[in-house]
């Protein structure tokens, strides 16, 4: 699971991308709208992805913490200038680390009733006649 959560794998065959373009990329990160493997549907419903926003809210404070607490421990100081510039920092260079890997999580972990299948993992193409069932996983 951990594979294929890192490299953002769909959470129920683990072959097709989830996005189609890496993390850091000046054009932006783009989402397949479904699995290429399995044909999954990735936004279950819509505002789907507004939950992944509060994913991406504790992924921010983590990293503040940790990296707060390193400086701290680096440095001994106590200027909030220093921790205002290194966090807000570190903030804009993980942002896209976090938008992708908050959706990533919220597909693999937060989203009742989708699981790993290893059925679908198996060498064959997306049938494009799946039902609404297949495709939504309900």
């Amino acid at each position: 699971m951990m594979v294929g959560l890192a490299k953002a794998k769909c959470p129920r065959c683990r072959r097709g991308d989830i996005f189609s373009t890496p993390t850091y990329n000046f054009g932006g990160q783009k989402m397949h709208e479904r699995c290429s493997h399995c044909n999954l549907y990735y936004e279950r419903e819509p505002g789907y992805w507004y939950v992944a926003m509060f994913v991406s809210y504790a992924l921010n404070v983590a990293e503040m913490v940790t990296f707060a607490v390193g400086v701290h421990i680096l440095t001994g100081s106590n200027s909030p200038w220093l921790y205002t510039c290194v966090l807000l920092g570190i903030i804009f260079i993980l942002s896209p680390f976090n938008y992708r890997y908050s959706r990533v999580i919220l597909l693999y972990w937060l989203t009742p009733g989708l699981h790993y299948e290893p059925a679908r993992a198996a060498d064959k193409p997306a049938d494009s006649n799946t039902t609404h069932q297949e495709i939504t996983g309900s």
